[in-house]
């Protein structure tokens, strides 16, 4: 069963360590310069803003994936996108080995949960088209886009997209 915490502070390197392998994959995929500036964001110590909550999945008593979660007025994407009035899931990554386990899923309903409890009516996330499997778990779990909330890091045809979920 997937265990959801809060991250220990000496978990952090490797958690960074760990984000960098999973989306690893995509650097084939997608330009040398988008790439460059997708590591260096979920490889910098954005987590480490104030009131950014860094969550952990345990599998077996292993940290197999993490997200950020980042404050509504934080600026979590350092000056790309407007400050957004909800909170914004940010560097969701889960190990090669514990995929198709309801890790990423679980990491996403805490997000929701603590958001919902800060009384916020919304929470978002960004991601691009090359990160497929994602956008189909965010799309199923009833995120909508929100284009006008887009960017372009790399300055090179890839639009980060914008999601939103609205909490009841």
């Amino acid at each position: 069963m997937v265990k959801i915490r809060n991250a220990l502070f000496y978990e952090v390197e490797i958690i960074r360590e760990q984000r960098v392998k999973a989306y690893e994959e995509h650097a084939q995929s997608i330009p040398e310069g988008h790439w460059d500036a997708l590591k260096k964001a979920i490889s910098s110590d954005a987590d480490e803003q104030r009131d950014v909550e860094l969550l952990v999945a345990e599998l077996d008593g292993e940290v197999v994936g993490s997200v950020a979660l980042f404050p509504a007025k934080s600026d979590a994407y350092k000056g790309l996108v407007d400050m957004l009035d909800y909170p914004e899931i940010r560097m969701l990554a889960v190990t090669r080995q514990a995929r198709h386990k309801g890790v990423a899923e679980a990491l996403i309903k805490e997000c929701i949960r603590r958001t919902k409890v800060n009384g916020s009516q919304y929470v978002g996330l960004h991601t691009a088209d090359f990160m497929k499997t994602a956008m189909r778990l965010y799309e199923r779990m009833g995120f909508e886009r929100l284009p006008q909330f887009d960017f372009q890091p790399a300055d090179d045809g890839i639009i980060v997209k914008a999601y939103r979920l609205s909490i009841e």
